[in-house]
C-alpha cells in the first residue's frame, strides 16, 4: 500500500512538471536556512539584550556601594577618635574650675598623648624633616633663608607644620623654611 501511494504521487500532473508539492509527505525537510538563520539572531539578541542588563545591574550596585563607602570610610577613625572628644570636653569643663595650671597642663598632654597614640594605631606616623635634605616629594617649602653654616645649605633648617605619613604614602607634607 505505501508503494502504491508513492507512486500516486508521483503521477500527480503537479510532480511531473517539477513542482514540489507542500503538502505530500516528502517536501518536509526541517525549517530553512533563512528561518535558522532568523532564529540564531533572535537568540543573539536575547543573549546580548541580557548581558547588557546584566552588566547595567553591576555598574549600579557598584557605584551604590562605592557612594556607601566613601561616605562610611571614616567611621572607624571617628569612632575611635570619641574618647579623645570626650576628654577634651572634661578638661574645658574642669578648666573653669582650676586653680593649678600645673594639673591643667598634665591634662592636656595626656589628651594629646591619647590622640597621638590612637591615631598611630590606626597607620599616622610623624615626618621627621628637621635637619634632612629638602625633598619636594615629602616637604612643602614656604621661603629660603640664608644658611647659618655651609652644611645646611638646601635642608631644612626649620618646620613650619609637620608633615604625615598615612601607611607608607604621605597624608600632609611638611611646611618648612629651607637654607639657601
Amino acid at each position: 500500500m505505501l508503494k502504491k501511494k508513492k507512486t500516486e504521487n508521483m503521477d500527480s500532473p503537479e510532480n511531473l512538471t517539477g513542482e514540489i508539492d507542500e503538502n505530500s509527505p516528502g517536501a518536509e525537510k526541517g525549517p530553512s536556512a533563512e528561518d535558522k538563520l532568523k532564529e540564531e539572531l533572535v537568540a543573539a539578541n536575547d543573549k546580548y539584550l541580557r548581558l547588557f542588563a546584566e552588566f547595567d545591574n553591576f555598574r549600579r550596585r557598584t557605584s551604590k556601594e562605592t557612594v556607601e563607602l566613601r561616605q562610611t570610610a571614616g567611621k572607624e577613625i571617628i569612632v575611635a577618635l570619641l574618647p579623645v572628644l570626650d576628654d577634651f570636653e572634661r578638661a574645658i569643663r574642669s578648666m573653669d574650675n582650676a586653680t593649678d595650671v600645673q594639673a591643667v597642663k598634665a591634662g592636656v598632654e595626656l589628651i594629646y598623648n591619647k590622640l597621638s597614640n590612637t591615631l598611630a594605631q590606626k597607620g599616622l606616623k610623624p615626618m621627621e624633616a628637621l635637619g634632612e635634605t629638602f625633598d619636594p616629594d615629602l616637604h612643602e617649602a614656604i621661603t629660603n633663608i640664608p644658611a647659618p653654616t655651609d652644611d645646611l645649605k638646601g635642608k631644612v633648617i626649620d618646620e613650619m607644620e609637620k608633615g604625615y605619613y598615612l601607611g607608607d604614602k604621605v597624608a600632609r607634607f611638611a611646611k618648612v623654611i629651607v637654607g639657601a
